[in-house]
């Protein structure tokens, strides 16, 4: 079965010219365009891609809300960000509210469809200056009140999970790994968030990451 893509842009022949490139060079399906974060949002929901293609600056609702909603209500749904800029604080934003990466606009065809695989492959988009910034910012976050890491919260089956996580494995496969459920999968991840104080799968990803608890993917042309 073909990977499945939502492309979300407020400019269509932008739109038409990616669901060119990710039908025909990468045989992707593009199961449906939205022209802005809400219309993205409320066609995540009803169609479950595995992959969407985000623009981050769009009229209405933007990249970053409509990030947070997807990966709030879809955690095994991927989102890349398009941007014009690498450093951007909106970038930055949308990596915190759960996108898996970002891309340039300007980036060629072939870089847009192996950044399509690697985050399906469970690999990050960020290059190593964003990296640094998103790890110092968990970072901050993760030290409670008086000094304790929150890590010291986690179980040693919590801790597993989480690895499995940060390299990339959705539920459905943590659970065939550690032969558990997923219902059961889900509910601990939920005890993982609010134990790490995180929103997401991603900010849970990254933690694990300045832990030294897995390894960031190989760093893309972006």
């Amino acid at each position: 079965m073909p990977l499945r893509l939502l492309i979300v842009d407020d400019h269509r022949l932008f739109r038409q010219g990616l669901r060119q490139i990710c039908e025909v060079k990468g045989g992707f399906a593009v199961v449906g365009e939205a022209e802005n974060g809400r219309e993205g949002v409320e066609l995540a929901l009803q169609l479950k891609p595995d992959v969407v293609l985000m623009d981050i600056e769009m009229p209405g609702m933007d990249g970053v809300e409509a990030t947070r909603q997807i990966t709030l209500h879809l955690p095994e749904t991927r989102v890349i960000i398009l941007t014009m800029y690498r450093q951007d604080d909106y970038v930055f934003e949308a990596l915190k509210a759960g996108a898996r990466g970002y891309l340039l606009k300007d980036a060629d065809g072939a870089d847009v469809l192996e950044a399509i695989r690697a985050v399906q492959r469970g690999e990050a988009l960020i290059n190593a200056g964003m990296a640094a910034r998103v790890l110092d910012e968990f970072r901050r976050q993760s030290q409670s009140p008086d000094g304790s890491d929150k890590a010291d919260l986690l179980n040693a089956a919590e801790r597993e999970i989480l690895i499995c996580l940060a390299q990339g494995m959705d539920n459905a496969a943590i659970a065939r790994q550690l032969s558990l459920s997923e219902k059961t999968i889900t509910n601990r991840l939920s005890e993982i968030y609010s134990k790490l104080h995180v929103n997401n799968r991603t900010q849970a990803a990254l933690y694990a990451l300045r832990r030294g608890w897995a390894k960031l993917g190989p760093e893309k042309k972006s």
